[in-house]
C-alpha cells in the first residue's frame, strides 16, 4: 500500500470556509514538499579505486549497458529511487540491461565472480535488482560499491491478439501498463499506485483495485520468464517449472532475475473510485463503518468493491489529525450500495467520480512524491474493533512521541481482507488460501526529512508495533500473516507464511539455486533464513 504514504487535508469546522482554507492548505503542502523533493546527492563516496572484477568484466562485456559516476545515467538512475535512503547508497556500476540475454551474460559474470570469492571463504560481492526503485527500504534495490541490474529499459507492454493475457516488462510501471490498456477496453490485475513498478509489488503479493474479484496480483501471473544463478533463461508455468511458478508467487527476488510477466487481463471500462476527506473527529465513526464493512455476511460480499483504504494522519508541519477514506468500485456506478456505511459520514469534500484506471491510480501517486525518507511497518490482525481501537490509539501515541520530527507525516491505514479474495486465482506461497474469517492490514508510514531523526522513528516504529501485536494476542485477534510490500526490514514476512510455505520456499532455491547465489549476494528484498549468518533482510541487521 504505498499508495499512502502521504495524506494531505485540513481543518476541524466543516464549513464552505474550512474548505477553501483546506484546499489552499492541500496544495500548498503538495506544492512545498515537490519543490523541497530535489535534494543534492553526495557522491563523495565515489572513488576511483579499481574497479571490483564483477564491474571490470561486465563493463567490458556489456560497454553500452554499465554506466559509472559520474555518467549522467548513473547519476539520474540514484535521483530517481523513491526514498532518500536509497539515493543515499551509491554503487560502484549500474547495468542497464535491455535484452534477457543480457541479464543472462551479467548473471553469469556476476555468479563466476561469487563462486571465486566464496570458494576462497571470502564474502560474495554484492548486486541488487531495481524494478521501479519504489520500496522505502534502504538497500532493497540499491547496493553500496556493488552492481545494480537496473530493469527499466525491460518495459515492453504487450497485450495479446485476443485480449486474454499481456506480456509485461519486469521494469514498466504500472502508469505504463494502465495507459497502454485503458484505450483497448482491458485491464490486468496491477498496482493502485501509478508510480509504483512491476517486479516488487508482483513478486511480492500485490494488492489491487481488482483483488476482491480476482485475487492478488501474483494469483493472476500466467508465467514469469526468469534468469537463474548459473545464467539460464527459463519459462516458470503451470506447466513448465511448476513449482518455481508458485514460489514466484509471493517469493520476492529468492530465485532469480524475473525479466518479464505474461499476466491474464479481462474486459474493463472504467473504475468509480477516490478520497472522502473528512476532520479529524470522524476517526471513531469511519473505525465503525470500516469494521462493520468488513465483517458483512458473506453473502453482501461485492467483488467489485476495491478497499475500503481508511487513513488517519498527522502533519507535523500543519500540526493537524486528519481522515481519508479511499473507496473503488470496478465498474462504472457511482456510490454503490456496498459503500452506504461510509457515504452517511459528513466529510468536507470528496474526489470520488467516474474515471479511467490511470485516473485512479495516478491519484494516488501523486500523494506520494518523491525524495523523503521513508518507512513501512505492518502487521495483520482479526477484524475485532478493539483491535482496531489500539492500533488507532497506537497512531496518537507515535504521533506524540515524533511531534519534532521535521517535516513528519504520520499515518495509520486499515485494509480488509476477505476469505473469498484470499481464495481467488491460481495458488501462492502465501499461506491464506485457508483462512475462513476476515482479516486486516495494518499499516503505518512515517515520512521525514532528516537523518538526525532516524533512530527515533525507528524506535518508536518498533514499539508501536510490538504494542499492537500484543494487545491483538491478548484478545485472540492476532494473526502471523505480514504483507511482505508493506513490511520494514527487520519484520519477517515469510514466518508470516507459515512453516510448510516457508520450507516449500527453501526446497525451490535449493533446486534453483543450489549455491546460494540469491541468497547471499543479492542484496535487498527478505531473505528465506537458510544461511544463519545472514540477516533477514541481507545487508541490514535484524535487531
Amino acid at each position: 500500500m504505498q499508495e499512502l504514504a502521504h495524506f494531505f487535508t485540513v481543518g476541524e469546522q466543516q464549513s464552505y470556509a474550512t474548505f477553501i482554507v483546506a484546499m489552499v492548505v492541500l496544495v500548498s503542502f503538495l506544492v512545498y514538499h515537490i519543490q523541497s523533493a530535489q535534494p543534492q546527492i553526495n557522491y563523495s563516496n565515489v572513488t576511483s579505486a579499481e574497479l571490483s572484477p564483477a564491474s571490470a568484466t561486465l563493463a567490458k562485456a556489456l560497454p553500452d549497458s554499465v554506466f559509472f559516476e559520474p555518467h549522467p545515467i548513473f547519476v539520474e538512475s540514484i535521483h530517481s529511487y523513491w526514498a532518500m535512503q536509497e539515493r543515499d547508497i551509491v554503487p560502484q556500476c549500474i547495468f542497464r540491461p535491455r535484452s534477457a540475454r543480457e541479464v543472462a551474460t551479467a548473471i553469469g559474470i556476476i555468479k563466476r565472480d561469487y563462486d571465486l570469492r566464496t570458494g576462497r571463504g571470502e564474502v560474495p560481492p554484492p548486486f541488487a535488482i531495481r524494478s521501479g526503485g519504489h520500496s522505502p527500504i534502504p538497500g532493497a534495490a540499491n547496493t553500496d560499491g556493488g552492481v545494480v541490474i537496473d530493469l527499466r529499459l525491460l518495459n515492453q507492454i504487450t497485450p495479446s491478439r485476443d485480449g486474454s493475457s499481456v506480456i509485461i516488462g519486469s521494469g514498466a510501471r504500472w502508469l505504463d501498463i494502465s495507459k497502454a490498456l485503458d484505450n483497448r477496453g482491458i485491464a490486468v490485475a496491477g498496482g493502485r499506485n501509478s508510480a509504483v513498478g512491476v517486479g516488487g509489488l508482483t513478486l511480492g503479493g500485490g494488492i489491487s483495485f481488482f483483488s476482491p474479484r480476482v485475487g492478488f496480483v501474483c494469483n493472476n501471473i500466467l508465467s514469469y520468464e526468469i534468469v537463474l544463478a548459473d545464467g539460464t533463461i527459463v519459462t516458470a508455468s503451470s506447466s513448465s517449472n511448476p513449482g518455481l511458478w508458485r514460489a514466484l508467487k509471493g517469493g520476492s527476488n529468492n530465485f532469480g532475475v524475473v525479466t518479464s510477466f505474461v499476466a491474464r487481463s479481462f474486459p474493463f471500462t472504467n473504475i468509480w473510485s477516490g478520497f472522502l476527506y473528512m476532520t479529524g473527529g470522524k476517526a471513531n465513526q469511519v473505525i465503525d463503518a470500516f469494521h462493520e464493512f468488513a465483517k458483512a455476511k458473506p453473502s453482501l460480499y461485492d467483488e467489485y468493491a476495491g478497499g475500503p483504504l481508511v487513513c488517519f494522519s498527522y502533519l507535523q508541519r500543519l500540526g493537524v489529525n486528519a481522515v481519508s477514506t479511499h473507496l473503488a468500485y470496478t465498474k462504472p456506478v457511482s456510490w454503490p450500495a456496498c459503500w452506504a456505511g461510509f457515504k452517511s459520514i459528513g466529510r468536507l469534500w470528496s474526489t470520488v467520480k467516474i474515471r479511467s484506471l490511470t485516473s485512479a491510480t495516478d491519484e494516488l501517486g501523486k500523494l506520494s512524491p518523491p525524495g523523503f525518507r521513508e518507512l513501512f511497518f505492518t502487521t495483520t490482525v482479526k477484524n475485532d474493533h478493539a483491535t482496531l481501537m489500539e492500533a488507532y490509539a497506537g497512531y496518537k501515541r507515535g504521533a506524540e512521541a515524533m511531534r519534532r520530527v521535521r517535516g513528519m507525516t504520520w499515518t495509520l491505514t486499515l485494509q480488509p481482507l476477505f476469505p473469498a479474495m484470499m481464495r481467488k486465482g491460481q495458488p501462492d506461497s502465501q499461506g491464506l488460501a485457508t483462512r475462513t474469517e476476515p482479516l486486516v492490514i495494518v499499516l503505518f508510514t512515517v515520512v521525514w526529512k532528516d537523518t538526525s531523526d532516524d533512530a527515533l522513528v525507528d524506535r518508536t516504529a518498533r514499539g508501536i508495533i510490538r504494542e499492537v501485536d500484543q494487545y491483538a494476542a491478548s484478545r485472540g485477534a492476532a494473526d502471523r500473516y505480514r504483507y511482505l510490500n508493506d513490511c520494514a526490514s527487520w519484520q519477517r514476512p515469510f514466518d508470516g507464511y507459515g512453516a510448510e510455505n516457508k520450507r516449500f520456499l527453501q526446497d525451490m532455491s535449493r533446486e534453483y539455486d543450489p549455491d546460494g547465489l540469491f541468497q547471499r549476494a543479492c542484496v535487498g528484498g527478505f531473505k528465506l533464513d537458510m544461511d544463519p549468518g545472514l540477516a533477514n533482510f541481507t545487508g541490514l541487521t535484524d535487531e
